[in-house]
């Protein structure tokens, strides 16, 4: 494991958090239990308070948390957000970053966080980890995050520590970007799961059995899966808050498997499938619903 002390003169790694949303205000909380001291930065006021409350120092804006701290985690709701807060009006990269770390759990286009990380190095010098995190809510409450890492080895050594205080698993997938490509893969699955299981859902109470039985009846078979044990229950009982994730984030990412998968002539037919089938339902449902209302799409009027 690479010594901080080498990469952070004082040899005690002062933590940031960047973005304090349905994963971002756990994932801090979890560092807070954990025993270290977290500045914190959030667009909305009322979100940093709960977290002061808990022990958290509040940042009157990313520069400062960037004065303040040597490894900052992010976690926006897209590129657009991340270019804001990097590059915007006391943005990160207007505070000197050399021997610093980024670590952006955003998901966001893997071309966009190679042009982040090279344009915020060229501006202050601060490295960047792009490490997308896939386990929603639940998992980043639990600290049972999977969260795939593109960057520097030593970097990422740097940073694990902290991130196994939010998370069960760091994997580096390659350099800048290959995080974020991974997220794409698991995005993929994901959807097309929520997609297939509220098929097999609808199904079940369509033909009269009971859809609550669902995952004890086919626990331990091929069709087993940590997305059917939790999905199954939400959607049959319709237990929508707080959301798993939002139909406007899955979306996002869906869409962005569609354009990398153009470019690199990759056939995605079930991701597209999903992403059609997502794009319906946020008109249906709204973009900040959860991503598991795609159930309600064959819901029988009523």
């Amino acid at each position: 494991m690479a010594d901080a002390s080498k990469s952070n003169p004082q040899g005690v790694e002062r933590l940031g958090y960047l973005g304090l949303g349905l994963m971002g205000a756990p994932m801090t909380r979890r560092l807070l239990k954990a025993g270290h001291q977290v500045n914190v930065w959030n667009r909305s006021e009322g979100k940093v308070a709960a977290l002061v409350e808990a022990g958290a120092r509040r940042a009157a804006a990313p520069r400062d948390l960037m004065e303040s701290s040597s490894i900052i985690f992010m976690c926006v709701t897209d590129a657009a957000a991340v270019e804001e807060v990097i590059f915007g009006p006391d943005g990160v990269s207007t505070a000197p970053g050399a021997g610093k770390l980024i670590v952006d759990f955003s998901s966001i286009h893997p071309d966009a966080a190679r042009d982040l990380a090279a344009r915020l190095k060229a501006a202050n010098g601060a490295g960047w980890i792009d490490a997308p995190v896939s386990g929603g809510t639940k998992g980043a409450e639990e600290g049972t995050l999977a969260i795939m890492a593109g960057g520097e080895a030593a970097d990422i050594e740097r940073v694990r520590p902290y991130v196994l205080a939010m998370a069960r698993r760091l994997t580096l997938m390659g350099p800048t970007g290959a995080g974020q490509t991974t997220k794409l893969c698991n995005q993929v699955i994901v959807g097309c799961a929520m997609a297939v299981l509220a098929e097999a859902t609808r199904l079940a109470v369509n033909a009269g059995i009971d859809a609550h039985r669902l995952p004890e009846a086919l626990a331990g078979g091929f069709a087993d899966s940590i997305p059917l044990q939790l999905f199954v229950p939400r959607m049959v009982q319709g237990i929508h808050s707080p959301p798993l994730g939002h139909i406007a984030t899955m979306l996002k990412d869906l869409d962005t498997v569609a354009d990398v998968a153009q470019t690199t002539s990759t056939p995605v037919p079930m991701a597209s499938l999903a992403g059609q089938l997502f794009r319906l339902a946020k008109a249906a449902r709204g973009a900040d619903a959860d991503a598991l209302e795609i159930y309600k799409l064959s819901a029988p009027e009523r």
